[in-house]
């Protein structure tokens, strides 16, 4: 009898080799692909097939890990509890007063005419008794509607998450991505409202990636804007999508991302902005993460006129691409878990604070239940 997949990633990384296991929004099936050596692979022009780790500022190299070897199972799951999670209890103020300063500054810079939107983050450190595995065990438990994962590479270290947002999709020549911003806290029977600095926050990313993607794909189309739930959190999207013509799968990460959903307008200044005053590194919180260049063999019953073949053959190749938020790290006995929210000029600093706290229920119920 062979063991678990949860078992198999724990004994690759007792060898401290690079796995990674992940499951998919809505489905039951975890995947995991193994890399057999410690080797560092990077990306160099996103032509190459792996899965594929990459940071938040565009410029340090993203980390392909190799299909060696892969398997996929179906996890069994049971039905999780509809009432609101319990808020773990933890002292976050910590690092309250140099965040709210740092509002402060992005407000000033918005109402100066440099920034339009900037998206600032903190992370959390806490100590923890689980393991990883049981961590990402409870996460595919907690969160069926995200993408979950667990990464690791003995050169970088070990990541968790369950990202609600899209980067990018593409299957052969067309594409889909989203626009996702705005954040309220899920109760129960209750359908949320949006304010106006939220709805413009979205439209803002919406009109980047329209903006963006313009010259380069045909057949453009943006969906209306519609509320959707993520764990404890409501968010607003758009789904945009459509064909990428002649220009190359790199083309159109390198104008998306980072994204104005985690970084800011203009691209260039709000990211200066965030490198210089964050005071942290995000590392790769809300870089991107996923499949890349996973070649699909597709075989259909022949029909009467072509008796001679036994099928139809077609060959898709896809890419599957999620934003690396509601995420933490591995350190040791503690993790560092990372939380943001997007700063305009209608915000209101101790509501942004309250933002990240909601979010960082996310993770932190994973960690400390």
């Amino acid at each position: 009898m062979s063991l678990g997949f949860l078992d198999q990633i724990e004994e690759h990384f007792r060898q401290g080799l690079p796995f990674v296991a992940y499951r998919k929004p809505n489905k039951a099936e975890v995947k995991v692909i193994f890399q057999n050596d410690r080797e560092l692979h990077y990306i160099n022009n996103f032509t190459e097939s792996g899965f594929v780790f990459a940071p938040f500022d565009g410029v340090g190299p993203a980390v392909l890990i190799k299909e060696d070897e892969a398997l996929e199972e179906t996890f069994e799951s049971e039905p999780v509890n509809a009432k609101n999670p319990i808020s773990p209890s933890l002292d976050q103020d910590s690092d309250k007063d140099f965040y709210l300063k740092l509002i402060e500054q992005a407000i000033k810079s918005i109402d100066s005419g440099n920034l339009k939107k900037v998206v600032l983050s903190r992370s959390i450190e806490v100590g923890t008794s689980k393991t990883p595995f049981v961590m990402f065990s409870d996460l595919l438990l907690q969160y069926p509607k995200a993408f979950c994962y667990i990464w690791f590479h003995p050169k970088i270290g070990l990541w968790l998450g369950a990202t609600p947002e899209i980067f990018l999709e593409t299957e052969n020549n067309k594409f889909r991505t989203m626009s996702l911003a705005g954040t309220q806290l899920h109760k129960v029977g209750e359908a949320p409202i949006w304010k106006e600095k939220e709805l413009e926050e979205q439209e803002m990313v919406t009109q980047f990636i329209q903006s963006s993607l313009k010259n380069k794909v045909s057949s453009l189309e943006v969906s209306e804007a519609m509320s959707i739930r993520a764990g404890n959190l409501w968010h607003i999207k758009s789904s945009v999508s459509g064909n990428m013509n002649n220009s190359r799968l790199q083309e159109i990460i390198e104008v998306l991302h980072p994204t104005p959903a985690v970084c800011g307008l203009p691209k260039n200044a709000a990211k200066e902005f965030i490198l210089e005053n964050e005071n942290y590194e995000r590392q790769f919180y809300t870089g991107f993460l996923g499949e890349l260049n996973f070649k699909e063999d597709i075989r259909r019953p022949s029909t009467r006129k072509n008796q001679e073949n036994m099928a139809y053959r077609t060959i898709k190749n896809r890419t599957s691409l999620y934003v690396n938020l509601r995420c933490m790290q591995v350190l040791e006995n503690k993790v560092k878990v990372y939380v943001g929210g997007g700063i305009t000029s209608r915000s209101v600093p101790d509501k942004e604070w309250q933002e990240t706290l909601d979010k960082s229920r996310t993770m932190l119920n994973i960690v400390l239940k």
